[in-house]
């Protein structure tokens, strides 16, 4: 896997390519001079244990022949008031259809968390990953 990162303005505004061409903008916080012309690194990694997971759960519910009619989710990271400021929590909140087999959904993201995602595998172990799953409309 190779990714190049490019600088794309005079503040932090970034562009990281993969080798299929598809890109993504990054940009700092605001306070220091970012533009909001991208997310920040750090809900880029939040996000991207949300979505490694995701691709796990979808991929074993298609598996087992379980069709949702919803699928989102809501990530609330928790960083350390310090420097450097890592995580100490990420809470994934997944929100699925009242008609979608709740239970199911729930085994299905322990299981990814747990084993399958290789980014929570990649995080610091202190790094608390939970989750709730919760039918709403």
């Amino acid at each position: 896997m190779k990714v190049r990162l490019t600088r794309v303005n005079d503040a932090y505004g970034m562009q990281a390519t993969n080798e299929d061409g598809q890109h993504m903008l990054f940009d700092a916080n605001p306070s220091i001079g970012g533009q909001g012309l991208g997310l920040r690194p750090m809900e880029v990694l939040a996000a991207s244990v949300a979505a490694c997971a995701s691709i796990d759960v979808l991929l074993i519910l298609k598996k087992k022949r379980v069709a949702l009619r919803k699928y989102e989710i809501e990530i609330e990271g928790q960083r350390k008031d310090a420097t450097p400021a890592p995580f100490t929590s990420i809470h994934l909140r997944v929100a699925i259809h009242p008609d979608d087999p709740l239970e199911t959904v729930e085994k299905v993201v322990a299981m990814s968390l747990e084993k399958y995602c290789s980014v929570s595998a990649s995080l610091d172990p202190a790094i608390n990953v939970t989750f709730e799953v919760v039918a709403v409309e």
